[in-house]
């Protein structure tokens, strides 16, 4: 099984949203099959091919999430993110912000998909490999 501390080493060498994929692969490798990850203080449960899970600690204060979702505004910032232009935590801002509660990820399928408050589908999104 693999550990937090782990996922934690190749999470440190993500920069911003252009890192992702690598993250992904790294994460991958050790056995981590899934994750969810929590906007309101960016906590997560990794899960592993056998359905062990274990979480992180959260990263910081909680966060209000807006209550109704904007896709539109969440997709940009989203793809500014990815451009490599912010960090993690200003993608969470976004999230928060934007109505963004969660996100899954699922290695299998090579999806992340964000949801928000009431669990309604705001993206869905392939993980480039």
């Amino acid at each position: 099984m693999f550990t937090i501390a782990q996922i934690e080493d190749a999470h440190s060498k993500v920069k911003s949203g252009a890192d992702f994929p690598n993250y992904i692969r790294d994460i991958k490798l050790l056995g981590v099959r899934g994750f969810t990850t929590y906007v309101n203080d960016s906590h997560t449960v990794y899960y592993s091919a056998n359905g062990e899970t274990i979480s992180s600690a959260p990263k910081y204060a909680k966060k209000q999430i807006a209550d109704e979702n904007n896709a539109a505004r969440f997709k940009h910032q989203l793809k500014i993110h990815q451009e490599g232009k912010t960090d993690y935590f200003k993608l969470c801002e976004d999230c928060a912000g934007t109505g963004v509660d969660k996100w899954i990820v699922d290695l299998d399928a090579m999806t992340c998909i964000y949801y928000d408050k009431i669990g309604n589908e705001m993206l869905v999104e392939g993980i480039p490999q």
